[in-house]
């Protein structure tokens, strides 16, 4: 039998005909970008995280970007961001000039350890990332009550979070703003990029929304540097289609999860730790020490897998002008070499999740 690692046939196939139908619309509209398909997606998925303001842009790493531009971060500022993480979350920060300040994360949940933050913070720090991992919300109370006691933003990276509720509201109204990325993989993807912003801020949207468009509120007067980072029409009109099946497709990746919490049983593979309540699985992240070896056993048998991530950010050589030593994050480096992501996507059979529980409680 054959798993892949990931599959958007089932989900694609369902709604064929209303992918296809909201193309011939657009077509027919003549209207591409910054119309009335995306706006009509703001609206819903605001509506959806319960906030005021979604702006729409190109993907989630330049939503990410916009939040700390907007909000004036910049040369000679910091921002703390968890050590082990897509490197996207830092990238962001180095983008607008500002450094990023690593923070080490809890072994159980893969999440930004809070009792590491403040001895991270200086007088140059400005924002916190919160990073909700994959679909696990962050340690959001804690995180919240350190940025109030210092004066700090709090942004969620939740690129890989839509539809997780924390504590009564959905992510992404938690913190001062929230990045999502719409990359097609994920719980809520495009068939190609996109991302968005989502604020209870209104002056920060409207900032983010000029600074992703080339600077300017009215055109051809720019009122900053900006970038040209848009959601585009036919992106925003699938994303509306499949909003609306978002919750009930997450509610299929609980139910496989579920299983593989309770039916795989192997002492060699230790499973992921679920702290912080509700959990979207958007990444289905098992840990063994043997994790090389696993992976060629679990291909061998045709299921795919992945490494969500092998290399640290500290270590990577794009970040090596930080001069941070191999050893600095310990949980984060014995994190790289231990974790392998196996299939997890709306459309999985039982079939198929047997022969993946099957396969995991065989290796030895």
């Amino acid at each position: 039998m054959k798993v892949p690692f990931v599959s958007l046939e089932v989900m694609h196939g369902e709604i064929h005909d209303q992918l296809t139908g909201a193309f011939q619309d657009l077509l027919s509209e003549n209207w591409f970008i910054q119309g009335k398909y995306c706006q009509k997606f703001e609206a819903e998925y605001a509506a959806y995280c319960g906030v005021k303001e979604c702006v729409g842009c190109g993907n989630g790493l330049d939503a990410i970007s916009l939040i700390l531009r907007g909000m004036g971060i910049g040369p000679g500022d910091e921002v703390i961001v968890p050590s082990f993480t897509f490197i996207a979350t830092a990238l962001a920060v180095v983008y607008t000039g500002a450094m990023p300040k690593f923070v080490e994360v809890n072994e159980n949940t893969v999440l930004i350890d809070p009792s590491r933050i403040e001895q991270a913070i200086t007088e140059r720090t400005k924002a916190i990332i919160a990073v909700h991992l994959y679909g696990q919300p962050a340690p959001m109370v804690e995180i919240c009550a350190i940025a109030k006691k210092h004066g700090l933003a709090v942004v969620e990276d939740a690129a890989q979070a839509h539809g997780v509720v924390y504590q009564g509201r959905h992510v992404g109204a938690l913190g001062d703003a929230a990045a999502f990325s719409f990359y097609p993989g994920k719980n809520l993807g495009c068939l190609g990029d996109g991302g968005a912003v989502v604020t209870n801020d209104t002056e920060l949207a409207e900032r983010v929304r000029a600074i992703g468009c080339y600077g300017t509120k009215k055109k051809y007067v720019h009122e900053y540097m900006g970038v040209n980072s848009r959601l585009d029409e036919l992106q925003a009109a699938f994303l509306s289609i499949k909003l609306k099946h978002l919750d009930v497709w997450n509610e299929t990746r609980k139910a496989v999860a579920r299983r593989y919490l309770a039916e795989i049983r192997n002492p060699l593979i230790y499973l992921p730790a679920v702290e912080q309540g509700d959990h979207v699985w958007h990444l289905f992240v098992v840990r063994c020490e043997e994790r090389d070896r696993l992976r060629a056993y679990l291909e061998d048998l045709g299921i795919g897998t992945n490494i969500h991530y092998p290399i640290p950010m500290h270590l990577q050589k794009a970040f090596e002008q930080y001069h941070i030593p191999e050893g600095t994050f310990p949980i984060t480096e014995k994190l790289a070499k231990t974790v392998l992501s196996i299939p997890m996507f709306y459309g999985m059979t039982r079939e198929q999740v047997d022969y993946v529980i099957q396969a995991m409680n065989a290796f030895r």
